[in-house]
């Protein structure tokens, strides 16, 4: 990836302060628990989600294990339906192939579907270095862009917002990048979507460039797709003359039938809806209808590295519902900016460390932004199971170890600050190989347990700073059994 957001601390310390905002914390239940609600209503009505569940993901890990053969046939339907193939191995070349694609139009503007890919890649910050501005036109993009903020949600970006805080950057801030904000524009939802309307209805007309990522890839045709709720995405397909799509590799999808299952699973678990408002699809360029212009740039930076790890390449199964976001514990209190990445939440905690590596304090910090409690797996509807991939990424960040960097095999020094972590786990590794240490430890701490402490001193202060340490029983589990049951039923 392109990096943390500049000056980002590690998770416990942005999370810290997140906590501490009232405003913040209200805004994030009143929204994750609205929407966590209606997806599990929306859920519910299907009777085989459970069978559609299973079939996104073996659909997903098909096309991950054979997805050099997908990625060519790609490249073959979709220069064979008139539109121009590009491949980035980084976020810094796939700036550079966009930005050159831009001026070669002779436009200084940009309209944009609202695109994770590009977030990853810092692409507007890109753009606006070689003089081109690029206008987000998804609602909760476009407050993101008019408050210089950073999206804190997958699929609501601006969730940590209430109606308050976006009517006043709508008056402030609309005027400076267009059309400004009506006179006495109030913030009843109704107002500030017409604002926006309005706003945005003069770029759509003039922009001769659009810019989007894409939901899926269909390899066998060529074709395109992105689902969205708002028209926005239809109008920047559509209107101008160029067409630029930037779409990581994972998005591929082998055959057209297999949308079926994913246009049925992605509304329910993003927006609960039963099917999306807008979904638009295209295959390269058509005479007389749509761009006359098609660029697909196809985006590695850290993609295969990511797949070379067994255990953490699940989670390029994402297909970024949010569903995880808005049931975990963890990102309802902190928000999804303390994460210091595009991709917040727990699908965020597994996917950027892989992405970036885990050299820095962020990223070595983001699989511990979890209580392993599983909610995130429950409702992942391609069944990433996010709490392995945490505790695999917890090992390497404690351990090190061999990893792909850059598409080489490196060994990983395992991160500072983790020596006590590292020294407990190989004392707890020594003794569960050696049984009579471990029940001689086991019957020690049970007759002396009157004098155990309820919170751990030094580095153990972390963990027992927010919970008690659990009772010692009175008895160990092995002295019992041989009591109760003695030689039976195998017992030793």
């Amino acid at each position: 990836m392109s990096g943390t957001y500049l000056g980002m601390p590690a998770f416990p310390e942005a999370a810290r302060a997140a906590v501490r905002d009232e405003t913040l914390r209200g805004n994030l239940r009143h929204a994750t628990h609205t929407i966590r609600a209606k997806r599990a209503k929306a859920v519910a009505e299907v009777p085989d989600w459970a069978a559609l569940r299973e079939a996104g993901k073996r659909i997903k890990d098909h096309t991950l294990r054979h997805l050099d053969r997908y990625l060519v046939q790609v490249e073959e339907s979709v220069t064979a339906a008139g539109g121009i193939v590009h491949w980035a191995a980084d976020a810094d070349e796939a700036n550079r192939i966009v930005t050159r694609l831009v001026e070669e139009t002779g436009e200084s503007e940009v309209v944009k579907v609202k695109s994770m890919a590009t977030q990853e890649i810092g692409l507007n910050e890109a753009l606006e270095a070689a003089g081109i501005r690029a206008y987000e036109t998804d609602l909760a993009e476009l407050i993101v862009q008019l408050g210089r903020d950073r999206p804190s949600h997958i699929l609501v970006p601006a969730i940590h917002r209430n109606r308050g805080e976006i009517r006043d950057i709508f008056r402030s801030e609309m005027g400076e990048w267009g059309r400004p904000a009506p006179d006495g524009l109030t913030d009843t939802p109704a107002e500030l979507a017409e604002a926006a309307r309005l706003h945005l209805r003069e770029k759509f007309l003039r922009a001769k460039v659009g810019i989007s990522g894409a939901n899926f890839v269909v390899a066998e045709t060529g074709t395109l797709v992105v689902v969205e709720s708002e028209g926005n995405g239809r109008m920047c397909l559509t209107l101008p003359e160029t067409l630029i799509s930037v779409v990581g590799i994972e998005k591929v999808v082998p055959t057209w039938r297999d949308l079926e299952v994913f246009l049925q699973t992605l509304p329910r678990s993003s927006t609960a809806e039963r099917m999306n408002p807008y979904t638009s699809m295209w295959t390269g360029t058509t005479d007389g209808d749509g761009p006359r212009t098609f660029h697909l740039v196809l985006l590695d930076n850290g993609r295969t590295d990511t797949l070379a790890d067994e255990v953490g390449r699940q989670a390029l199964r994402c297909i970024r519902c949010s569903a995880c976001l808005n049931v975990c514990p963890v990102y309802e209190r902190a928000g999804g900016h303390a994460y210091g990445s595009v991709y917040p939440g727990p699908i965020g905690a597994i996917l950027s460390p892989q992405l970036r590596g885990t050299g820095s304090a962020v990223d070595a910090s983001l699989p511990y932004a979890s209580s392993l409690c599983g909610a995130c797996y429950e409702v992942c509807p391609v069944a990433i199971d996010i709490p392995e991939v945490l505790v695999h990424l917890r090992e390497r960040v404690v351990q090190g170890g061999p990893a792909t960097r850059h598409g080489n095999r490196v060994v990983l020094k395992p991160a500072k600050g983790h020596a006590a972590e590292r020294a407990a786990m190989r004392a707890a590794q020594w003794a569960f190989t050696h049984p009579g240490a471990l029940r001689a430890g086991q019957r020690l701490a049970s007759r002396t347990r009157r004098f155990l402490p309820r919170t751990l001193p030094g580095p153990g202060r972390a963990w027992t700073g927010s919970r008690d340490l659990p009772a010692v029983p009175a008895e160990p589990f092995r002295d019992w059994w041989q009591r109760t049951r003695g030689g039976r039923d195998g017992a030793k």
